[in-house]
């Protein structure tokens, strides 16, 4: 039994910060139903990085594992009294749209909440629910842009660099998860639903709170050096460097004694506090230029042995193949009806009495979509209607169950939504 069995968790978000956050939930044991369009999420149709599937792409199964998908029409009076009807049975509710959507399809937290005053709304935005950026689209990039964090990074006169993953969408995400489960605790205690609010560009400067406190605390400005480095605010050496056949990276080691292990004494007479940030560059160009006298398997046994903060720079494959992410069994496999064995990254997170799983590989279109209405009360008759009707889809793994049958039902990518994220491509 998981931590949050029992619970079920109603989420109505796309991309990655709303989708994972659910999938967290429901990776902790809750009832997560995916509330999508009937011709499924904008994420299905667009392959991240072009990795395609048979009829579920690798981004869609890396974010919606144990879920179960009600493919709706929210547009239709039937389809929205559907969601409010799934309402009236749910702990948490989560939206993503953009500010006014959810209102127009009335299922802003007023109209949700009056119907569960208990429900944990949690509203996740780009900028915020209002001031003068609450339209705007919020993406990855974007926001990593805008948070200052692409000025940490590189040299002076390159191009600002941004992160190798989604890291504004993954944070924001871990921040709607974390804010579910306050509220969740706050209505045990006091049996009060309330509305959550959580925004992209909240979340990437909190996450910087080391950074902006030098900054806004400390006086002290960001600069970026003529070498590159992997943090202005951080002392060199800092970033991955070049050896005889690869790269290691190196942070912040002892000056004196890394100076002593390259043979640099122009390194070992320096005073790591004062000239590891004022004389960066030259240090950086030290160790550039000593590490390619060996390999990277010969530096980092000379160097971890002394207790030097060193390590090698992976690739993906690299990564799967760790004995240690192997041992924390930092990835989890499964059968999918339609994908095949899928291996994706698991859980971050160990229960002793109540652990995460994978209960159920990620939904087509609207799979459970007759397993819910009936859960509500709904007959065969009813939802036969409502297939013909075209309000709600539901595929198997062997057809697509809808009005316009299985080539409406997904292989055509929706228009945009009204969505606080983009798909990627």
């Amino acid at each position: 039994m998981g931590a949050l069995d029992g619970y079920r968790v109603i989420d109505l978000s796309i991309a990655m910060a709303g989708p994972l956050a659910a999938m967290r939930l429901g990776d902790l044991g809750a009832d997560v139903v995916k509330v999508e369009p009937v011709t499924g999420e904008w994420q299905r149709h667009a392959p991240a990085g072009g990795a395609t599937g048979n009829r579920v792409n690798a981004s869609f199964l890396s974010l919606n594992r144990n879920k179960r998908s009600l493919a709706v029409d929210l547009k239709s009076p039937e389809g929205r009294e559907i969601v409010l009807e799934l309402v009236r049975t749910a702990d948490v509710f989560i939206q993503n749209y953009r500010a006014g959507v959810a209102q127009r399809l009335g299922l802003d937290y007023a109209a949700v909440a009056a119907v569960n005053p208990a429900i944990v709304y949690v509203s996740i935005s780009g900028y915020g629910d209002d001031g003068p950026y609450a339209t705007r689209p919020g993406q990855d990039l974007l926001l990593q842009a805008m948070s200052g964090a692409m000025a940490n990074t590189g040299r002076d006169g390159d191009p600002p660099s941004p992160s190798g993953t989604y890291a504004v969408d993954a944070i924001t995400g871990h921040n709607a998860f974390e804010a579910a489960l306050a509220g969740l605790l706050h209505r045990e205690r006091t049996g009060e639903g309330q509305q959550i609010t959580v925004n992209m560009l909240d979340s990437a400067i909190a996450v910087q709170a080391q950074e902006l406190s030098i900054y806004s605390v400390g006086g002290v400005p960001q600069r970026r050096g003529s070498e590159p480095h992997g943090h202005t605010y951080i002392r060199a050496p800092y970033g991955a460097f070049a050896t005889k056949d690869g790269h290691l990276a190196l942070a912040m080691p002892p000056l004196a004694l890394l100076g002593r292990l390259l043979g640099s004494p122009e390194l070992a007479a320096m005073d790591e506090h004062t000239d590891g940030h004022t004389r960066r560059d030259e240090i950086t160009a030290i160790v550039r230029e000593k590490l390619p006298a060996r390999t990277t398997r010969e530096w980092l046994d000379l160097l971890q042995e002394n207790g030097i903060w060193a390590g090698p720079v992976y690739s993906y494959a690299d990564v799967m193949a760790d004995p240690q992410v192997r041992h924390n069994g930092s990835f989890v496999t499964y059968e999918h009806p339609t994908e095949g064995t899928v291996t994706t990254p698991g859980f971050p997170f160990r229960f002793s009495r109540s652990p995460a799983e994978v209960r159920r590989p990620a939904p087509l279109v609207g799979e459970q979509s007759r397993e819910v209405l009936a859960e509500l009360g709904h007959t065969a008759e009813d939802i036969d209607a409502l297939l013909t009707a075209g309000v709600i889809a539901a595929e198997t793994a062997g057809t697509a169950e809808t009005a316009e049958t299985a080539e409406s039902a997904g292989t055509a990518a929706p228009a945009a939504p009204d969505h606080e994220g983009a798909v990627r491509p």
